[in-house]
């Protein structure tokens, strides 16, 4: 997990809670964090051999207390290989029949078409953008607002083509 995380081209478009560099203390820390979990909320997306990502939702409170943050990261080596638009479908249908949620939001900064692209294979629909709202490595950037409001069918032979994991 430590050697895939630890990319400048994965942490680009990740919040700042991503770190970068990424330690094996960082790792550590993540796995130490999310074990035990319950409800699980937080997944490592692997191979047979390594872990390959991470994807997770984060419940605030008040008035978005049913309406969680979607957050992932991939390593770069996996990108374009369709593996993260079934890993939210997965996450999204997990927590649609699972937690008591009636909506999921995702947040991209305003250059990551990759992951908007994600989102919409995902069936997420672009809800707006907060322009010049965000901040990462010094520069500003717009903020692209993405909800779904129901579970998405998997297709017809469509499925993981790696593991969802929670840290146990």
């Amino acid at each position: 997990m430590q050697r895939n995380a630890d990319n400048p081209m994965v942490a680009r478009y990740v919040s700042d809670r991503f770190p970068s560099p990424y330690t094996m203390a960082d790792a550590e820390t993540w796995v130490q964090r999310w074990q035990g979990q319950d409800p699980v909320i937080n997944f490592a997306i692997a191979t047979d051999d390594e872990v390959i990502g991470g994807i997770g939702l984060e419940f605030r409170a008040h008035i978005y207390r049913k309406t969680p943050l979607l957050g992932y990261w991939l390593a770069e080596h996996y990108w374009g290989r369709g593996i993260m638009p079934q890993a939210v479908k997965l996450i999204v249908n997990y927590a649609f029949s699972q937690l008591d949620v009636i909506a999921i939001q995702a947040n991209t900064f305003g250059g990551n078409v990759a992951s908007m692209r994600v989102l919409e294979k995902a069936g997420f629909e672009r809800q707006g953008i907060i322009k010049q709202s965000v901040i990462k490595n010094g520069e500003i950037m717009d903020e692209h607002i993405f909800a779904i409001t129901s579970p998405q069918p998997l297709s017809k032979g469509e499925g993981p083509q790696g593991k969802l994991f929670y840290c146990s």
